[in-house]
């Protein structure tokens, strides 16, 4: 209902991650299964979620008689530790342990750097041939029929920046993985209370505000988004303004809206 409300094309759905299984975070996920199978799609689904997860998904689809018209790929995660759980040539996707009151787990998206182009200039410049294009293209210096070596980095450029995302929720306040978010461009974490409610946040598996800002300041992340709000704020700029005292470039999650990711959270880089 929310990707379609969204305009959020389905067909673009390929890979989901569910960081536990809590009703919250699962429940819509057999609706879209059933949804996308009515629509016609032919191509795979991937899921990636705690491994018992699996068995729970896999006897509902019995339980309801859903036949699935398109592969449904189940990849188990282990909760206690870092792992990769995916790659291409341009997207890494690591797992963070977290601490909940049920095996959970955070995403870290990092891109990968992109091939580097050659300067046109360096081109005439040195009337390289197309051999000498190739190598160049593959990380190495240009050598010269003089015997003399144009460094790589002299030779070439980089239009793109990788960018890197981490998401946390829902979890107390660790620093359990903060090496793996040195650095992150934009920091999702959960501030299901505010500050003052700290015992009941770590009663209940969750963190404040103000642990959330605490961990993004320390992790150098360039933007911080807070979520998961406990429905017992019917305004949560306070929680906001509590967070931009620790870490000033914090802003709320706001459902709908589009936030761009760019490198060290330069400014204008959220919108919302």
């Amino acid at each position: 209902m929310q990707l379609r409300k969204y305009r959020i094309r389905m067909g673009k759905l390929h890979h989901i991650f569910i960081s536990h299984v809590h009703g919250d975070h699962v429940f819509g996920i057999y609706g879209l299964l059933s949804s996308l199978s009515l629509l016609g799609r032919e191509y795979p689904l991937h899921v990636y979620a705690p491994s018992h997860f699996g068995a729970l998904l896999r006897q509902h689809l019995a339980d309801f008689d859903i036949h699935l018209g398109y592969e449904l790929v189940f990849h188990p995660l282990h909760h206690s530790r870092s792992e990769k759980i995916y790659e291409d040539d341009r997207l890494m996707v690591e797992t963070l342990p977290l601490k909940h009151r049920v095996p959970a787990l955070g995403f870290l998206f990092r891109e990968k750097p992109r091939p580097r182009n050659i300067f046109p200039e360096m081109i005439k410049k040195y009337n390289m041939s197309l051999k000498q294009i190739r190598q160049v293209k593959d990380g190495n210096d240009l050598e010269l029929d003089n015997g003399t070596r144009v460094p790589f980095d002299e030779l070439t450029y980089s239009k793109h920046v990788p960018v890197s995302y981490a998401y946390c929720s829902d979890t107390v306040y660790t620093e359990s993985f903060l090496g793996k978010i040195r650095n992150v461009d934009v920091l999702y974490h959960e501030a299901t209370y505010d500050g003052a409610m700290e015992k009941r946040a770590a009663e209940t598996g969750h963190s404040t505000s103000l642990q959330a800002a605490t961990l993004a300041r320390k992790a150098g992340a360039g933007k911080l988004i807070l979520g998961h709000f406990s429905a017992r704020y019917k305004q949560i700029e306070p929680l906001v303004e509590e967070a931009q005292t620790i870490f000033p470039q914090t802003v709320a999650a706001v459902e709908g809206e589009t936030y761009e990711v760019l490198p060290g959270g330069l400014p204008g880089s959220l919108s919302g």
